[in-house]
C-alpha cells in the first residue's frame, strides 16, 4: 500500500485526445435541402426532414461527402470505399428526432495525422483515429437576466458535420492548442469550414486522463465540453489536469464524468455522467443506403485538393527566397499566401513584399478588423506602390503616407482614383534623387550649424541624425534619405 507521503512525491503526466466537430461549408444541410446559414430569424431554416416529422426520409448531400473526402485526404487518412450512417440516440429538446444521424463503427475515414510545433521545439504528430460525418442538433438558448424559461432554435439541425477524432497523443495543453491551430489552417486551407469559434462553426470536446510518469495504463478520463475558443481549451485542459493530480495526491479517485467549462468563473463543473458507445443504442440508419465511393472518385478529390500550407511554406523559402519565418507568416492562411503570390507576380522583390505585407498590410486588416477578401486594396497597387520605392520616385516614409492614402480613400467599386501614382501626384510626393538640388542644402545645413559639426568631429556621431532631420525638414521630407546620408557622411567626415 502506498503512503500519502509517497503518493505526494509521484509525478502525473497528462494524456489528451481531442475530438473536433467542423461545420461544413455547404449552401444545404447534409440530408435535406435547407438553406445552412448564421444568424436567421429562429426555427426559419426547418423542414420536416430536419425537424424529423413522420415519412420525411433524409437524402444525402454530395457535398458534404467530398468536404469529408478532402480532409480525410489531406491529413493522410484512408477514405473508405463504403460506410454507414448510424442513429445515435439521446434525449435533448435541440434534438427532435431523438436521435442524431451520425456514423460508428464504419466510417468515411480512418487514420491519418496532423503535424504541429509548440514554440521552437522540434515538430510533433498528432495520430487520428476517424474523420466521420454526421449532422448537428438545434441549439438550446437557457434563460437570462429577467427570463424563465430556455428556448429552442432548430436551424442548426441538419447542419453538416465531419466530427475529427484523435488518438490520445497530445501531452499538455500547450500540445493541444498548436494542435488545433494547425487543424484549423487545415481546413480553412481546403475551404471546407470557416473555423469560427464564435459561430460554432469549429467545436472541440476534449478527452484528460492523467498517470504515473512511465505507466503504460491511462488513467480514468473526464470529458471536457463548452469550449469556445483555442484559448479556452488550453485554460481548461491546464485546470482539469490540476484537478485530477490535487485528486490522486490526496488518495481520491477520478470518476468519468463529463464537465461543462465556465470560462467566467475559470472552473469546470460536472455535468453528467459519461456515457459509453452502448449507452447511445447505435444502429444502422434504415432510412439511409449505404455509402459508397468510388475509387475514381477519390483520385478526383486528390487532384482538386490545393496546395497545403506546409508545402506552400517550403516552396516560398525554395521559390522566393525568403527566411523560413516569413514563410511561415505568408502561408498562415490561403488568402494571405494568394495575396502575397499576386503582388509577386506584379513584382520582383520578393523580400521587399514580404516584409510590407507582414507590416503595414495585416497592421491595416487587424486595424480595420477586416479580412482580405473585404479589403478593397488589391495586389495591383500594393505591387505598384512597392514599385514606385524600389525605383526612387518615393522613400519608404512617402510610401506609407500614400498607402494610408489608398486605405482612406478605397471602396468595393472603385480603383482607379486610388492609385498609388494618381496619390502621389496629386500629393507632390515626389523623391528627389538629384544630387545637384541635394548638394547646396546639404552644405547650407553644414554651414549653419558650426557648433554641432565641431561636436560631430569631436566624436559625438550621435548628432549625425541631427544633420539628416534638417535636410530632411529642408526638402519637406522628399530628399532621398540614401542620398542625403551619404552626401552627410562624405562632407562631415572629410
Amino acid at each position: 500500500m502506498v503512503s500519502s507521503a509517497q503518493t505526494k512525491e509521484i509525478i502525473y503526466q497528462p494524456v489528451i485526445g481531442l475530438e473536433v466537430h467542423a461545420q461544413l461549408q455547404t449552401e444545404t444541410k447534409i440530408f435535406c435541402g435547407c438553406k445552412v446559414a448564421y444568424g436567421e430569424d429562429p426555427n426559419s431554416l426547418t423542414c420536416p426532414i430536419c425537424l424529423g416529422l413522420p415519412g420525411a426520409l433524409p437524402v444525402l448531400n454530395k457535398r458534404a461527402v467530398e468536404f469529408a473526402m478532402r480532409m480525410i485526404i489531406a491529413v493522410g487518412g484512408s477514405v473508405n470505399e463504403r460506410s454507414v450512417f448510424a442513429r445515435k440516440n439521446y434525449f435533448y429538446p435541440d434534438l427532435p428526432k431523438g436521435y442524431q444521424i451520425s456514423q460508428f463503427d464504419k466510417p468515411i475515414g480512418t487514420g491519418g495525422s496532423v503535424r504541429y510545433n509548440v514554440g521552437k521545439e522540434p515538430e510533433r504528430i498528432c495520430r487520428l483515429t476517424r474523420i466521420h460525418l454526421e449532422e448537428d442538433a438545434g441549439k438550446s438558448l437557457h434563460p437570462e437576466a429577467g427570463e424563465s424559461q430556455t428556448r429552442v432554435d432548430l436551424n442548426r439541425c441538419g447542419t453538416p458535420l465531419i466530427e475529427i477524432v484523435s488518438e490520445p497523443d497530445l501531452a499538455s495543453p500547450q500540445e493541444a492548442y498548436a494542435y488545433l491551430v494547425r487543424l484549423k489552417q487545415l481546413l480553412q486551407y481546403l475551404q471546407v469550414c470557416t473555423g469560427d469559434m464564435e459561430k460554432g462553426h469549429l467545436r472541440c470536446d476534449a478527452n484528460i486522463s492523467v498517470r504515473p510518469v512511465g505507466q503504460e495504463k491511462l488513467g480514468t478520463r473526464t470529458e471536457l465540453k463548452n469550449m469556445n475558443s483555442f484559448k479556452g481549451v488550453e485554460r481548461a485542459l491546464t485546470f482539469e489536469i490540476d484537478r485530477q493530480v490535487k485528486l490522486l495526491r490526496a488518495g481520491g479517485e477520478v470518476e468519468q464524468a463529463s464537465l461543462l467549462w465556465d470560462e467566467k468563473k475559470q472552473m469546470a463543473e460536472p455535468m453528467r455522467s459519461k456515457e459509453e458507445s452502448h449507452d447511445y443504442r447505435y444502429f444502422p440508419e434504415p432510412d439511409l443506403l449505404n455509402l459508397t465511393i468510388s475509387s475514381e472518385w477519390i483520385e478526383k478529390v486528390t487532384s482538386d485538393l490545393p496546395e497545403l500550407p506546409e508545402t506552400r511554406k517550403k516552396r516560398f523559402v525554395s521559390e522566393y527566397n525568403i527566411r523560413e519565418y516569413d514563410a511561415v507568416v505568408l502561408t498562415d492562411s490561403r488568402e494571405l499566401a494568394d495575396f502575397y503570390e499576386q503582388v509577386m507576380n506584379q513584382f520582383d522583390d520578393a523580400q521587399a513584399a514580404a516584409n510590407w505585407i507582414q507590416t503595414e498590410y495585416l497592421k491595416t486588416l487587424n486595424d480595420l478588423k477586416i479580412s482580405i477578401d473585404q479589403f478593397p486594396v488589391r495586389p495591383k497597387q500594393v505591387a505598384s506602390l512597392l514599385g514606385l520605392v524600389k525605383s526612387g520616385k518615393i522613400s519608404g516614409k512617402m510610401a506609407k503616407t500614400v498607402y494610408a492614402e489608398m486605405v482612406s480613400r478605397a471602396t468595393d467599386d472603385t480603383e482607379s482614383d486610388f492609385t498609388p501614382e494618381v496619390i502621389v501626384e496629386e500629393l507632390g510626393l515626389v523623391q528627389v534623387s538629384d544630387e545637384s538640388t541635394i548638394v547646396p542644402i546639404v552644405e547650407k545645413i553644414i554651414a549653419d550649424n558650426e557648433p554641432q559639426v565641431t561636436a560631430y568631429r569631436g566624436g559625438k556621431d550621435k548628432l549625425f541624425g541631427f544633420f539628416v532631420g534638417q535636410v530632411m525638414k529642408e526638402t519637406k521630407g522628399q530628399a532621398n534619405p540614401e542620398i542625403v546620408n551619404r552626401l552627410l557622411k562624405e562632407r562631415l567626415d572629410s
